[in-house]
């Protein structure tokens, strides 16, 4: 008997030094985290009313990509299996002019990252502060994003900007979500530059890269140009050529599909009654698109069609307008922006959100499909797998959160504001994996509670914080998982979460 009781307590103490062991790794694993004083009066979006209800937290609509932060213009680029989305970062507008105020853009010296791997859980990778990495800039607004791969394997990220209406800048890094330097002391090109003709406002950049790596940029207001960039992509290799888009006005944007350069923009907001290029009449301020073999050669352009019209001519508010498509996991989708969001910010003042639908794009003529705003948005393309780390920045949803950058690019802390409830949601989660811990990073003074529903529901873990710095903190779960669901993310007291992540 004694010897069988020594066995068994040989069993049970190597079973908990195994499981202390785990503790000890994951601890070891934690990288301390340093929050950045400097950033913060950008990704504080703590607002003017406390009241503020996300028109998202208890909705199955997709769109607008965040309820936080107001954010237009959208660019996108692929990289390792995610699409990482920029754009003017409106919000920098709103909190400079406040709920009253309109948005004339001038405040506006940044831009706002996010990534997915679903189309509908989007990562909050911060912003992208243009006036600190470019101070000669007068404003940023309307990105384009390109990736090269270079000859060593690296691959080379080149972020198109409008400096205001002045040019167009550019932005390098080798991460989507930088840090990001300015190889140029001044824009890429301004009205100053020769050879533009009449082209006299050179902002709201397009960028692509066709098939044989060679890159070109397109950009203008009502006289539209396109040039050939040289090998380094801050450069250009040959003479501005004319885009000659009838009734331009703004929102250039570049393709290569099916072997075809399509060419996306803005038409003006005249009623279009004198149109003969086409049997349908664009309507106002709707989004067209030509095409070409030889895109340096003005007149082998060809009008297509209007393919988006004014999110005022489908429900929404009717406001400027600018698109980019993009092909995503064998799916190609629209991203646009409305003023979906402002009234849930108590204002009417011209601010807008970034939203994405899914368009039916046949890729051998090239023809793109019209395609109507929604609030309801893409079906998720994927399950997100409950064993992965999520960061506290990927959310479907948010109520009374604010996001802090950290010294890591790309990475931001979650914080409820004011003291008030915070909630974090995300769809589709499988837990068909059936896990017994959660594990948190986080400080403050608080409860991290993570649920099926926002009220009620099941309770799967509550995680008392109680430590001034960021601390891992690991606990059983408190009831079994076996399905996908959404969940909620629930912060009360004063707490700032990093991550979190359910664990067999």
């Amino acid at each position: 008997m004694k010897t069988n009781f020594f066995i068994l307590c040989f069993i049970f103490w190597g079973f908990m030094g195994c499981v202390n062991q785990e503790k000890q790794d994951k601890q070891n694993d934690y990288q301390p985290i340093t929050l950045l004083d400097d950033e913060i009066k950008f990704s504080d979006t703590a607002t003017f009313f406390s009241d503020i209800k996300s028109p998202k937290v208890d909705s199955l609509n997709v769109n607008p990509l965040s309820d936080f932060i107001f954010c237009a213009d959208p660019t996108a680029v692929e990289y390792n299996g995610r699409l990482y989305v920029y754009g003017t970062n409106d919000h920098q507008q709103y909190q400079c002019t406040g709920i009253y105020g309109k948005n004339s853009y001038e405040c506006i010296k940044s831009l706002v990252m996010f990534s997915t791997d679903d189309m509908v859980n989007w990562t909050y990778h911060g912003i992208i502060n243009t006036e600190k990495i470019a101070p000669w800039i007068t404003a940023s607004w309307a990105p384009s994003v390109i990736s090269v791969q270079k000859d060593d394997s690296t691959t080379q990220f080149y972020l198109y900007f409008s400096n205001s209406g002045i040019g167009t800048g550019v932005l390098t890094s080798t991460s989507p979500i930088g840090p990001w330097t300015s190889p140029l002391d001044k824009s890429l090109v301004d009205k100053d530059t020769p050879g533009l003709g009449n082209c006299d406002v050179p902002f709201d950049p397009g960028a692509v890269v066709d098939d044989k790596g060679v890159g070109y940029l397109t950009f203008g207001a009502r006289n539209a140009r396109i040039a050939k960039l040289g090998k380094d992509f801050i450069s250009f290799d040959g003479d501005f050529v004319a885009i000659n888009a009838k009734n331009h006005f703004e929102a250039n944007e570049l393709n290569f599909i099916g072997g075809s350069y399509v060419y996306t923009y803005n038409l003006d907001w005249q009623e279009h009654s004198d149109w003969t290029l086409s049997k349908e009449i664009p309507t106002r301020c709707c989004m067209s698109y030509m095409t070409s073999k030889t895109p340096l050669d003005s007149a082998s352009w060809e009008y297509k069609a209007n393919y988006f019209k004014n999110p005022g001519d489908n429900g929404f508010d009717y406001s400027n307008n600018h698109t980019h498509l993009h092909k995503y996991c064998g799916k190609w989708y629209i991203l646009y922006h409305t003023m979906c969001l402002q009234k849930s910010f108590f204002t009417e003042g011209g601010f807008r959100s970034i939203c994405v639908d899914q368009i039916d794009v046949n890729e051998n003529i090239p023809e793109i499909k019209e395609k109507k705003a929604t609030l309801k948005g893409p079906e998720q393309i994927k399950k997100q797998n409950c064993l992965q780390r999520f960061q506290a920045e990927t959310v479907f949803a948010t109520q009374n959160i604010k996001f802090t950058a950290t010294t890591t690019a790309g990475n931001m802390v979650a914080e409820n504001i004011d003291s008030k409830t915070g909630i974090i949601r995300v769809n589709g989660v499988d837990f068909s994996s059936c896990p017994s811990n959660v594990s948190i990073c986080a400080s403050g003074e608080g409860i991290v509670e993570i649920r099926s529903k926002q009220d009620g529901g099941q309770i799967f873990s509550k995680i008392s914080v109680n430590n001034p710095d960021f601390k891992v903190i690991t606990e059983k779960t408190l009831c079994k998982i076996a399905e996908t669901c959404d969940i909620f993310v629930i912060l009360n007291g004063n707490v700032k979460l990093d991550w979190y992540s359910f664990e067999k």
